[in-house]
């Protein structure tokens, strides 16, 4: 399967939810990059003591996916709030 991570469509979608819920003015340079540093420590913490010791689950793909999707969706907001073409 040969996908490809449309920046500009995670862009409009994450502009409407804002506009939704009136979180414009919350997504200044400072909170967004809080917010990917925050999504950041959900990852690592899906693999915090996994593998470690007997019985310690290894994170599902799932999980892994939907804190990786969070991330790009906060790194391109920064990016589109500083005017930087990621691509």
């Amino acid at each position: 399967m040969n996908r490809q991570l449309d920046l500009q469509a995670i862009s409009r979608s994450f502009e409407r939810v804002a506009l939704n819920n009136n979180w414009q003015a919350l997504h200044t340079p400072q909170n967004l990059a809080s917010a990917i540093s925050v999504e950041a420590a959900e990852l690592l913490r899906l693999f915090q003591w996994s593998g470690t010791r007997d019985g310690q689950a290894v994170p599902t793909a799932n999980a892994v996916a939907e804190e990786l999707a969070d991330l790009v969706m906060y790194i391109n907001a920064l990016a589109d709030v500083l005017d930087i073409d990621l691509v």
